[in-house]
């Protein structure tokens, strides 16, 4: 046999193996949305209070209004500055998941955001989706998030909407 045809063939052995993609954990990703909570949030939170006042902290949070609490009431919040936090938090965690896919979280994670099908970074619109799928996710008792447990991919409900996934970098796949 030539050893023409013997590289032709080992290439069509190399392109009919299937790619293994690694999916991050459930932990992995617990674990990277709770240090962007910090990471994140918290920065957020003091631009909050030095646009709209130190009393804007102490008002009512969402779950307060959600359930009708008596604190919404007493203390309600600025709608303003809330949807300022949100317009916030989204610009951040959409433009570090286009720009890399990872959010500090992430990066310590050593895990991405990619698009779902070509594993490469995801458009502005599909991680639009993704952040307000967050809010889907949680609806339901945070039955959402636990929807990776279900699946073999590991992609929770806000992925599924989104058609996006959340994989170990490359240095961490083997």
């Amino acid at each position: 046999m030539r050893f023409r045809n013997i590289k032709k063939q080992s290439k069509l052995h190399k392109a009919e193996q299937l790619i293994v993609v690694p999916h991050a954990m459930f932990l992995d990703r617990a674990k990277a949305f709770i240090t962007d909570i910090f990471m994140i949030g918290l920065p957020v939170a003091i631009i909050i209070m030095m646009l709209f006042g130190y009393d804007e902290t102490k008002s009512a949070g969402a779950l307060d209004v959600i359930v009708h609490n008596e604190k919404a009431i007493t203390h309600a919040p600025d709608p303003i500055a809330s949807i300022v936090q949100i317009v916030l938090i989204l610009g951040i965690h959409v433009i570090l998941w286009r720009k890399d896919g990872q959010t500090p979280g992430k990066k310590f994670a050593h895990i991405k955001v990619v698009d779902a099908s070509t594993l490469k970074e995801a458009s502005y619109l599909k991680l639009i989706v993704r952040f307000i799928g967050y809010f889907v996710s949680i609806l339901p008792l945070g039955l959402g998030f636990f929807l990776g447990f279900l699946r073999e991919d590991k992609r929770t409900l806000h992925d599924l909407l989104s058609g996006t996934a959340v994989i170990y970098t490359k240095h961490d796949m083997y």
